[in-house]
Parts: structure tokens; C-alpha cells; sequence
């Protein structure tokens, strides 16, 4: 491995150790709060619980990520996640873990999870930089990982938990966390010098410019400054507005209606853990097809039928009853058509965005985008609890489809198919 490829090649290995043990915790964390409560409200709770604090903290961490540096976040936030997940698994063994205080503790877990995240995101341009790698290649080789690593830790998580019950599988987690710190310590130190210096900007640059003016700003300064430049691109904040949506929905879907649905179908965990490493390999596929074609494919069209495709067809399949080989296909396709979807906003939102606000905006594009989550899974289980699955399956299906309609509908979104020139980052001396 040549010195300008290491940072690249650790980035990509610490996510995909990081999100494997996180696809452990999303299967894990709600079949463990339906075998001891019964409960499907409580496990939209939960997901509620987690999801708040880590969609704020990924908002109101880009500034600290600019200021302290990318990797230092992204470490700090790792190891402090070993101890915090850890503890659940530990606590419940030892019989002391009541509902609120498990609360707490995915509620901790999630306010490290956004900024770890955000930061470990931050990083992309400069590992892009180093390893002098388009930058649709990257996004789309770290596509790749998180599709891959989805499919992973899905069948890891469905073997753990029928092996040692949902509640031990989070032991996975925290190791992961504790691996992921270890990897990027070890292979990114040659960014080190730009990772941690914040806005890192030619000697020259105007002191009236963005990037002077976030060099000597205070916090609330940089964090306006990071909303100013979000709310004045039309596209990006299309985009944001967009994911927001399909991701309420999706995690309704992922933290309540698919865990029901194995529970209520007599699937189980096995199959569940099955059916997310289907649509994660799927999905991994066509993230590593994107790293390859999409530099040369057109970004509307493509953006627009990949939605379509992993839209409301797997919900139709779910509540129908389809049997099990079509809905293993039906989750194939979709799965194939998301993997072009994240290397596509990845290049658009790092080729908008000026290399010195790359942590102030892509932490409050990320957080926008997640800013609906939280309510996902309560949603999901309160519509199961009211209307019944099948019921809440269409209805989520249903709205998922008119979302993704949307840029169909809106000639902003043509843009996507522009590459606009801003100022970049520069290589670190790796000599």
C-alpha cells in the first residue's frame, strides 16, 4: 500500500468496522426491547431516544469538528462509545438496567454517534486529496463500505442474537467502536496536520472571506456561517429536505415495521438479519457499479430511478405476504438501486462546498437530512399499534413513493448534473 493510499484505505476500514458493529445495534437494540416489553410504542421509544440527540449533536458538532479537527472528533467520540455501549450488555447482565436508564444509555450512545460520524464524514475530501482520487470514486468507494458492511453486520446480528440474545450482541458494538478509534489512529496520521487544523486555507486568502472569517469566529459565528451557506444552495438544501423524509420513513421501517413483521410472521431473527444482508450486499453492488460508472452517468435520471426503485415495492411485498423468494428479490433490486444514491449526494455536496466549511455544512446537511428520524420509529409504532402492520406498511410504502416523486417535479434538481468548481483541499506532504 503506497503512502498516499493508507489514509484512504484506513478511512474506508475504519467505517466499515465502525457501521458493522452499528448494523449489530440496529437489529439488536429493538428485538431486545420486544422480548422484554412486548412493546412496539416502547421500541419506537427507544429509537426516539437515540436518534434526538444524535441527529442535535450532529448538527451543533460541525463547528467543534472544524475547530478541534475531524479526526480527533471522530477518535474521541469511538472510544468514548466503547464504554457507553458496553455498559449495556454489562448492566443487564448484572440486573441492574431499568428501562430509563437503558434510555439514557442509547441516548448517550446516539449524542457520540453524531459527531463521530459527522467527523469521520469530514474527512473524505482530505482522504480524497491524499490518495489524488476523484472525488465521485470516493464517495463511491465508501458507498461500497457502508453497503457492504450493512450486509455484514445484518448477518452477524442475526447469528448473535438467536446464539446469545440481543442483548449480549451489543458487546460487538462497543469492540467495534474501540477497532475503528485504533485503524484511524494507525493510517491517518500523515493527514494529522490537516485533519486537525482547522479551516485550512492558503496564507493569502482575504481576511474578509469565509474562511479567514471562520478562523477567528466564535462558535455560534461558524455555526451561522455553516446555516447561512446550507439555506443559500437550493439544491443542497432540496437534497437535505428530501433525505430528511425518505428517512423518517426508512427508519419507521428498519426500527419498528420490519422487526414486527419477522416477530409477527414467525420469521424470527434469522430471517431478518437475512433480509437486511440482501438489500446491504445489493445495495453494496451498486454503490462499488457507482464508484465505477458514475463519474459518466447522468446524475438526475439516475437519482430519480434509483429512488423509484427501492421505494414502496418492498413494502407492497412485506404486507401482501409475498413469499419469501420474492421478497429476498424484491429487496435485491432495491437494494442494488440505493447503492447509486449516497455517491451521487456525496460528490454534490463535497463539490459545493468550500474545503474550509466542509465540517460546519456537512454536519448540518447530514443532521438536516437526519433531523426526522428520531420521530421514524415512534411513528412506526404507533401506526402499528393503531392501524394494525399491514396497514402501516402501505401507508409508509405510500408516502415514500410521493416523496421520492419530488424531483421530478422540481427543475432545481436538474442541477444535479452540473460540477461546479470550488475551492479544494490540498494533498498533505506524505513524504
Amino acid at each position: 500500500m503506497t503512502r498516499t493510499r493508507r489514509p484512504l484505505v484506513g478511512w474506508l476500514v475504519a467505517d466499515t468496522v465502525s457501521i458493522t458493529g452499528t448494523r449489530v445495534s440496529m437489529i439488536a437494540i429493538p428485538l431486545f426491547v420486544l422480548a422484554s416489553t412486548g412493546s412496539a410504542t416502547r421500541t419506537g421509544l427507544v429509537a426516539l431516544a437515540e436518534m434526538l440527540p444524535l441527529v442535535l449533536l450532529k448538527a451543533l458538532g460541525g463547528p467543534v469538528i472544524d475547530q478541534l479537527g475531524a479526526r480527533r472528533v471522530a477518535v474521541g467520540c469511538d472510544l468514548t462509545s466503547v464504554v457507553v455501549v458496553g455498559s449495556v450488555p454489562f448492566l443487564y447482565d448484572a440486573g441492574r438496567l431499568p428501562f430509563g436508564a437503558f434510555l439514557a444509555l442509547v441516548a448517550l450512545a446516539g449524542a457520540l454517534r453524531g459527531p463521530g460520524d459527522a467527523a469521520k464524514g469530514a474527512l473524505a475530501p482530505q482522504v480524497a486529496a491524499a490518495a489524488r482520487t476523484p472525488m465521485e470514486r470516493v464517495t463511491g468507494l465508501s458507498g461500497t463500505v457502508e453497503r457492504t458492511a450493512s450486509m455484514t453486520g445484518a448477518v452477524i446480528a442475526g447469528l448473535l442474537v438467536a446464539a446469545v440474545g440481543p442483548a449480549n450482541a451489543l458487546y460487538v458494538d462497543a469492540a467495534s467502536f474501540a477497532l475503528s478509534a485504533a485503524v484511524l489512529l494507525a493510517t491517518t496520521r500523515a493527514l494529522a496536520a490537516v485533519a486537525d487544523t482547522p479551516a485550512d486555507t492558503p496564507a493569502d486568502t482575504p481576511a474578509d472571506t469565509p474562511a479567514a472569517a471562520g478562523r477567528g469566529s466564535a462558535y455560534a459565528a461558524r455555526l451561522r456561517e455553516g446555516f447561512a451557506f446550507l439555506r443559500g444552495d437550493r439544491l443542497l438544501l432540496g437534497i437535505a429536505v428530501m433525505v430528511a423524509l425518505t428517512n423518517l420513513l426508512d427508519q419507521a421501517w428498519v426500527a419498528v415495521l420490519m422487526p414486527v413483521w419477522a416477530v409477527d410472521s414467525g420469521r424470527g431473527a434469522a430471517v431478518l438479519g437475512l433480509l437486511f444482508a440482501v438489500f446491504g450486499g445489493a445495495s453494496a453492488l451498486g454503490a462499488l457499479a457507482a464508484a465505477v460508472w458514475a463519474a459518466r452517468l447522468p446524475r438526475y435520471v439516475t437519482y430519480l430511478v434509483a429512488f423509484l426503485l427501492c421505494s414502496i415495492p418492498r413494502f407492497l411485498v412485506l404486507a401482501l405476504g409475498a413469499p419469501l423468494w420474492l421478497i429476498l428479490a424484491v429487496f435485491a433490486v432495491g437494494g442494488l438501486a440505493s447503492g447509486f444514491i449516497n455517491p451521487i449526494l456525496g460528490a454534490v455536496e463535497f463539490e459545493r462546498v468550500p474545503a474550509a466549511m466542509v465540517g460546519r455544512v456537512s454536519s448540518l446537511f447530514s443532521a438536516m437530512a437526519w433531523s426526522l428520524m428520531p420521530l421514524g420509529g415512534l411513528v412506526g409504532g404507533l401506526l402499528v399499534d393503531r392501524v394494525g402492520l399491514t396497514a402501516a406498511l402501505l401507508g409508509v410504502g405510500a408516502a415514500y413513493l410521493a416523496v421520492t416523486l419530488t424531483p421530478a417535479l422540481d427543475r432545481t434538481w436538474r442541477e444535479l448534473d452540473r460540477r461546479p468548481e470550488v475551492p479544494r483541499q490540498t494533498s498533505p506532504t506524505t513524504a
